[in-house]
């Protein structure tokens, strides 16, 4: 059972979780109690179960039982002994880049010959495109690996076979019913998969593959290695792959962020070292949100606005002056994404205005640029909680992102209007499309129709799933320190939400260039804490001097210092807030 908490000064709805018995929490042994309840509300209950989540071990990491690793394995390790060329084409986002480094540091390690390909979002699009595939056979490739892509590209691996090329298909995205003719085809959501964790984005298959083959060159040596790898170096990368294609934080992809995000604040790779430069991060304070919000949107703003190949360069490089030299281009070119992003996002907007509680928001225009559309798509469904659609509209061919709720699966809801399309593939919650522009008038028809179906029933108001009612007086600075053991926090494993009733106002003020954000002193019971509230500076005008709140308590660090302070994601006036049960 749940309480149900709402209000019409909220565009939240307050789910506050049923308390865990007594008795259940006395099992559990030494964890702090606030910790303790927050797993047995998110279900975890039995003591073994949680010593493996809080020590982040995986149910499964054998990369053999993953349907198409064995051919895989023997297909690459002949090529290598023949010394044939081969190519692993990536994708143009963090997952997709990470993906095709680590791949291609682990191949050029046992002694391929390996070369990256990664497409141009603009002028190449997502995915295998038999284009690329006639350049890559032209130079004399006999193998290509596919990394974050090729699940549907039945015909694009159809070509490539005419042209002599053997491809394997590493991908984490939905499969429809016939599957690519390639040597292999590596996706934990197969049918028949027997991986127990099919959660892997692409640079964890990447990662498996790798550990597959340095597994069995540990045992059967190829002779041609040039030096000795180790899987363990490999795992800064696949923490920024896992984090930044917010992919779950649970099972194997819980184990390799924390993995990874000790490595990562080791910060040994230039690249990684110098973009943290730029961009303000300090190693040893590094935290899946600093992959969100710092390190993630740089690497991505290669792709979006320039050639991805300029993320990929940063993340191989030995050169100490070329790593700055990128990172600082990456800065400059995310400093650019962001302008661009509310320029668009503004004519999103415009668009549309007056029809924002339909079922499904499509906008586009031929201004719209392709890097930032599943941006714009974004920033629609979080604005107004309603599955979105943008497109870069052009005379023949336009290409669109398409962001959704988890009422809605939007990748299910293109595979009923393929008909209408060139080409799409993507997840339950963000996908990708090409169709023909003189199509868009019955595509948006049809999949309004869709949304109409499936969500007539729904209360669509975005969320919070309060895990217990924790009240301020009940903080001490312990408490900070033992939530940090839940980390890292993301999808599915996300930061504590508590509920906090009749907190006292000591002092706010707005803050922000556009004063839209909220510094607040909160009291009670004569113990005073400082918080921020992002996004809430209409609050400014009109604040309660009493009020409910839902809160994340978290560890601030700045210039080295670290500060407690409290997150506050939603604020109601005390006495406003009803409870349904």
């Amino acid at each position: 059972m749940s309480h149900e908490t709402r209000t019409d000064a909220s565009r939240y709805r307050w789910k506050l979780k049923a308390s865990p018995s007594p008795a259940s929490l006395e099992r559990s042994g030494d964890l702090h109690p606030l910790v303790l309840q927050i797993l047995h509300s998110r279900g975890l209950t039995d003591p073994d179960a949680i010593r493996a989540f809080l020590d982040g071990t995986p149910d499964d990491d054998n990369p053999f039982r993953l349907h198409g690793v064995n051919e895989a394995v023997t297909r690459i390790r002949s090529a290598i002994r023949q010394s044939e060329r081969i190519a692993v084409y990536g994708d143009f986002d963090v997952d997709g880049v990470t993906s095709t480094a680590l791949l291609i540091q682990v191949l050029r390690s046992l002694g391929a010959r390996a070369e990256p390909y990664i497409p141009h979002r603009i002028e190449e699009g997502y995915g295998l495109n038999t284009g690329a595939l006639d350049k890559l056979a032209g130079r004399g490739i006999s193998l290509v690996i596919t990394v974050d892509c090729g699940i549907r590209a039945i015909e694009q691996v159809q070509h490539g076979r005419r042209l002599g090329l053997d491809l394997i298909i590493t991908d984490h995205h939905e499969p429809v019913a016939a599957l690519p003719p390639a040597v292999a085809v590596i996706d934990p959501k197969l049918p028949g998969c027997r991986y127990d964790f099919e959660y892997l984005p692409g640079v964890g298959l990447a990662f498996k593959l790798a550990q597959a083959l340095l597994r069995v060159e540990g045992r059967v040596p190829l002779g041609t290695a040039r030096g000795k790898i180790d899987e363990e170096e490999l795992l800064d990368l696949v923490a920024l792959g896992v984090v930044a294609d917010l992919a779950k934080l649970i099972g194997e992809n819980r184990s390799l962020v924390r993995r990874g995000l000790t490595v990562l604040n080791r910060a040994e790779r230039l690249g990684v070292r110098a973009l943290m430069d730029v961009a303000g991060a300090e190693p040893g304070h590094i935290n899946s949100e600093t992959i969100g919000y710092v390190l993630g949107p740089r690497l991505n703003a290669a792709g979006r606005l320039d050639h991805a190949m300029l993320a990929y360069r940063l993340l191989v490089t030995r050169d100490p002056a070329e790593a700055r030299a990128l990172a600082e281009k990456l800065d400059a070119r995310n400093r650019e994404r962001r302008a661009l992003t509310q320029q668009v996002l503004e004519q999103a907007l415009a668009q549309v205005e007056g029809e924002e509680s339909a079922f499904f928001l499509i906008v586009g225009g031929q201004d719209f640029v392709p890097g930032i559309v599943g941006l714009v798509a974004s920033r629609l469904t979080e604005r107004f909680y309603r599955p979105s659609l943008a497109l870069e509209i052009g005379d023949e061919i336009s290409r669109g992102s398409a962001r959704s709720i988890p009422e809605f699966n939007v990748v299910a809801a293109l595979d009923e209007v393929a008909d209408l399309l060139i080409k799409h593939g993507g997840h339950k919650g963000a996908a990708g499309l090409t169709v023909a522009t003189k199509k868009l008038d019955e595509l948006r028809s049809r999949l309004t129709e869709i949304a109409a179906r499936k969500l007539a029933d729904e209360d669509l108001a975005p969320e919070l799933e309060i895990d217990l009612e924790w009240p301020l007086s009940r903080l001490e600075t312990q408490t900070f320190y033992a939530l940090t053991t839940l980390e890292p926090f993301g999808i599915d494993n996300p930061a504590p939400l508590l509920l906090a009733r009749d907190v006292a106002l000591r002092d706010f003020s707005a803050v922000g260039d556009e004063r839209n954000h909220l510094r607040l002193k909160l009291e009670q019971e004569r113990i005073v804490w400082d918080a921020i509230a992002f996004r809430q500076g209409h609050w400014a005008d009109n604040m309660p001097a009493h009020i409910d709140i839902v809160y994340t308590p978290q560890i601030d660090v700045w210039n080295g210092q670290e500060q407690l302070q409290l997150n506050v994601k939603d604020i109601r006036a005390t006495g406003s807030t009803s409870i349904k049960t």
